[in-house]
């Protein structure tokens, strides 16, 4: 039995929950009949949660399902597929592993690299392919069934260290140290285009959701918005005063994201590349950002240790997230966007109430520093690796 949805009812007061039961969706009503205006929203609400099993808390508790050491030389990244029954995981082995996520049984090894295979993702919400990018200056398109290495994508002159593709999922796009980035033709196996502009080393990109554009950071200080049809730059997003280390598009393809070494966070009008506002606040590098999935609140996460949430539309800090005892190097929202997950160097991943700033778990276990940390698509199952060369599941 599953609350599937909450809904108000003005007269009578009271609220209607809709849960699903054997299969069949049911309803159930709780009558507020004595509610006023000045009612304790607060002790109403735990009031009704300790009398209905259906209301849960806003975050679940996780707890460890599997522990895996997953490669003999150190992890560089993991990442889920849309709905979380697999994941995949990049190594300094020069491989790539996929993973069943309820047994922790290694699914394939994809081998073919010649070095250390640094930039990994699957093509969600599809699923069907990986794409790994790798020091060796190459990056490949694999079948997530069979392993299969469809294509081998060459042209850049140094490391790949970050890659996307598009919702779409007609293309994917490889970010180089060479200063430039390509899009790629999956179907095709082919060059599109080569993104060049930047006067430094590229390490984040990202497509709008539409597809029609695409965004480069670079240790150059600056973000570029490229036309993907024709490769032009559209907007040079100049503000930052040290490298940049983060950038994102909310849902709409509205706002840009940004976040920096010079400690600041900064917002853009996607369209007309003008900066709308700066966020600030930390006291040491902004190391990720990242946009709720509404595109209403962004979270960042800083060397200082502290994690904050600001309001896209007013840009006031809503919550400062402390608790960790290192730097913080990833962010994210879970889908409902009510809570927020960060990975520390501390050597653990803290849950926290997005509402409140509170601290609602710390994921103990990991016996060095967390880099990467993600949500499913439900929000149900965590996954964070580690420098201990170990990638955990979280249920």
């Amino acid at each position: 039995m599953g609350l599937r949805r909450l809904l108000l009812r003005y007269y009578p007061p009271g609220i209607i929950l809709e849960y699903v039961q054997d299969g069949e969706t049911m309803t159930r009503s709780i009558d507020l009949l004595n509610l006023r205006p000045d009612t304790d929203a607060i002790a109403l609400v735990e009031e009704i949660q300790k009398g209905e099993p259906l209301i849960t808390a806003s975050c679940k508790e996780y707890v460890v399902h599997l522990a895996l050491r997953a490669h003999i030389l150190p992890l560089t990244n993991v990442a889920f597929n849309k709905s979380g029954s697999r994941f995949i995981t990049g190594s300094y082995d020069r491989t790539c592993k996929v993973w069943d996520t309820a047994s922790g049984e290694r699914l394939l090894t994809l081998e073919g690299h010649g070095n250390v295979v640094y930039a990994i993702a699957f093509n969600n919400p599809y699923g069907d392919k990986i794409a790994t990018g790798s020091f060796d200056k190459t990056c490949k398109l694999w079948s997530t069934e069979t392993g299969k290495c469809y294509h081998t994508f060459r042209g850049h002159s140094a490391e790949i260290v970050c890659l996307s593709f598009n919702l779409q999922s007609t293309l994917v796009a490889t970010g180089s140290m060479d200063m430039t980035a390509k899009l790629w033709d999956i179907e095709k196996g082919e060059e599109i285009v080569t993104l060049s502009g930047h006067s430094a080393e590229i390490i984040a990109l990202s497509f709008n959701t539409t597809g029609d554009r695409i965004i480069t950071g670079s240790f150059d200080h600056t973000v570029a918005v490229w036309d993907v049809g024709t490769g032009r730059i559209l907007h040079t997003l100049i503000g930052h005063r040290g490298e940049i280390s983060s950038a994102q598009f909310n849902w709409d393809c509205s706002l840009i994201v940004t976040g920096s070494m010079d400690k600041t966070c900064m917002l853009w009008n996607a369209m007309t590349g003008t900066q709308i506002a700066t966020l600030t606040g930390h006291s040491n590098e902004v190391l990720d950002v990242c946009f709720d999935y509404a595109g209403q609140l962004i979270a960042t996460a800083s060397a200082d240790g502290t994690a904050r949430v600001y309001n896209a539309e007013t840009k006031k800090c809503i919550a400062k997230l402390e608790g960790h005892e290192c730097e913080i190097v990833k962010v994210c929202f879970n889908p409902r966007g009510n809570c927020i997950l960060t990975a520390s160097s501390d050597k653990t991943a803290r849950l926290w109430d997005v509402a409140t700033g509170h601290c609602l778990q710390v994921l103990e276990g990991h016996t060095d520093e967390i880099f990467s940390c993600a949500f499913n698509y439900k929000g149900d199952t965590i996954i964070t690796g580690s420098k201990d060369n170990t990638c955990r599941i979280w249920h």
